[in-house]
C-alpha cells in the first residue's frame, strides 16, 4: 500500500495540474489577470509529462537512458516567467519598482550562474541554484502582494481569485526553497533521503494545484478577456 501511494505521489507532477485544468474546462470565463497562470498550467503539465515519461523509459530500458534534468530547469524558467507576468500585470500599483526589478535580478543570476558555475543542459543534475533563486524571488512577489492588500481594509481577500493563486504559490515556494537549495548536495550524501525529500516537493505541488483550482472555481463570474 505504501509503495502504491509513493508511485501515485511520484506522478503527482502530471495528475495534479489536471485538477485545475478540468475546472477550467467547465468554467472557461476566467478573469484576464489569470491568463499567465493558465498558460503556466498548460506548459507545466506538458513539461512534467515529458519528465515522467523519461523517468519511465529509464526504468524499463537498460542500454539507453535519457535525462529529464534540463526539463526541470526549463520548467523553473517557465514558472518564473509566467508568474512574473502575472504579478507585473496586477492592478496593484504599490511596490511597482521592486516588482519590475525582480526579472532583471533573475536575468543577471541566469547569466552569471550558467556562464560561470553550472550548465543549464547538464544531463547529470538539475540546477538547485536556479530553482532556489526562482522560489526566493517568487516569494518576494507574494509578500509584496500581501503588503499591498493589507493597505486596503475594504477588500475581502477570500473572494478574490488572486488571493488563492498567491497563497498557493507562497506555500509552494516556502516549502520548497530549502528543498531546492540542498537537494543536489543531499544526493551526494544520501540518495534515498533526497528521493524522500522530493516527496515533500510533490505534496506542496499538489496543494499549490488545489489552491489554483479554488481560484478558478471561485472566479467564474468574471469575464475572461485577452
Amino acid at each position: 500500500m505504501g509503495s502504491y501511494l509513493l508511485k501515485v505521489l511520484d506522478w503527482s507532477e502530471v495528475w495534479a495540474p489536471l485538477i485545475p485544468l478540468m475546472v477550467l474546462a467547465f468554467r472557461r470565463n476566467q478573469p484576464a489577470s489569470l491568463k499567465p497562470v493558465i498558460i503556466y498550467l498548460v506548459l507545466g503539465f506538458i513539461l512534467n509529462l515529458f519528465i515522467d515519461i523519461i523517468m519511465v523509459i529509464n526504468i524499463y530500458t537498460t542500454n539507453f537512458s535519457l535525462s529529464n534534468n534540463p526539463i526541470y530547469n526549463i520548467h523553473s524558467v517557465v514558472r518564473f516567467t509566467c508568474f512574473s507576468i502575472y504579478f507585473l500585470k496586477s492592478p496593484q500599483t504599490t511596490f511597482s519598482r521592486i516588482k519590475k526589478s525582480l526579472p532583471v535580478v533573475a536575468l543577471i543570476f541566469l547569466f552569471v550562474n550558467f556562464v560561470f558555475f553550472e550548465n543549464f543542459f547538464n544531463f547529470n543534475s538539475l540546477s538547485g541554484n536556479l530553482m532556489a533563486m526562482e522560489a526566493y524571488l517568487l516569494l518576494i512577489y507574494c509578500m509584496l502582494y500581501y503588503l499591498s492588500e493589507l493597505k486596503d481594509d475594504s477588500k475581502n481577500l477570500f473572494t478574490s481569485p488572486d488571493f488563492w493563486v498567491v497563497t498557493g504559490l507562497a506555500i509552494y515556494v516556502v516549502v520548497n526553497f530549502f528543498v531546492f537549495l540542498f537537494y543536489i548536495p543531499m544526493i551526494s550524501v544520501d540518495v534515498d533521503l533526497a528521493i524522500n525529500i522530493w516527496n515533500v516537493h510533490n505534496i506542496a505541488f499538489i496543494i499549490f494545484c488545489l489552491f489554483l483550482t479554488r481560484a478558478f472555481y471561485g472566479s467564474f463570474r468574471y469575464k475572461f478577456t485577452v
